[in-house]
């Protein structure tokens, strides 16, 4: 099967990553030819360190990123049979990169969005209607070659046979899938938000530091990793906005904390930055 990746970021490079770890060829795409060498750069570092700590075999390691073909035209995508669209948070962005999608791929490509916050039936909106039942959310996790969970996300329009379909090839590509409803923030953002809202208010109420918080959460709830350092990865703009769409949403529970209002605005959001949760405390 061949699959393509529209978005050579942090995220997409890494979902073309695990299609090509189970044998899938895959076009990855991005209007920049630096950007498309930057992500393969980056790609065959995770894989170095994969086979360092014996998650791949060193050939089978090699073998996958032969199967990424980096790409600057969509026209690359004619003969995709799923297409995951991985760009930027935005929705004109993505608006666009869909509707390229649906003038050039084959009438049975599935569509596939990674949003996190972005209501499918929203975006399938940008497509004809006879493309809606094969639009889908496939909400996968940083970094996508260690994190299992992908959320399975169907629009109003989306056929219940291509949302198994998905799910199988979820599991296929050695991913856990769950089905969600298509709602604000869907599921897991809405149980990560509201930790990381709470764990922002004791730090702006002085109960603890966010060093000895992510220390609690580790120790005492089991997390891999606290909220400001998850915060510190997936940057604090980005928590800001998605807390805003939860906030309009479901109300008062979400109010993004004042804390993290003023930090953003002094330039700690991160994107080119730093967030620097931990480092400024």
């Amino acid at each position: 099967m061949k699959a393509g990746v529209v978005g050579a970021g942090l995220m997409g490079a890494e979902i073309a990553l695990v299609f090509a770890l189970s044998g899938h060829r895959v076009a990855l795409h991005d209007r920049s030819e630096e950007a498309l060498a930057r992500a393969i750069a980056r790609l065959r570092g995770v894989l170095d360190k994969g086979v360092a700590r014996g998650a791949y075999a060193g050939a089978a390691a090699d073998d996958a990123l032969t199967r990424i073909v980096p790409v600057t035209s969509l026209d690359a995508m004619r003969d995709c049979a799923i297409v995951t669209e991985a760009v930027y948070e935005a929705l004109e962005a993505k608006a666009d990169v869909l509707r390229g999608l649906d003038q050039i791929c084959a009438p049975s490509c599935i569509f596939a969005t990674n949003t996190s916050t972005l209501p499918i039936s929203t975006l399938a909106a940008f497509l004809t209607p006879e493309r809606r039942g094969r639009f889908i959310g496939t909400h996968y996790f940083s970094p996508v070659s260690r994190m299992q969970l992908v959320e399975v996300i169907s629009g109003f329009a989306t056929g219940k046979a291509v949302a198994d379909e998905v799910v199988s090839l979820m599991t296929d590509i050695g991913k856990r899938p769950v089905r969600v409803r298509d709602v604000a923030g869907f599921a897991v953002n809405r149980m990560l938000h509201a930790l990381l809202i709470e764990a922002v208010k004791l730090v702006e109420e002085g109960v603890a530091t966010p060093a000895d918080l992510d220390m609690a959460c580790r120790l005492g709830l089991g997390h891999p990793i606290g909220p400001f350092a998850m915060m510190d990865i997936v940057t604090s703009d980005l928590c800001l906005q998605v807390q805003g769409i939860l906030h309009d949403a479901y109300g008062e529970r979400f109010r993004p904390p004042a804390l993290l209002k003023r930090r953003v605005a002094a330039g700690l959001g991160g994107g080119k930055g730093r967030t620097g949760w931990i480092d400024t405390e």
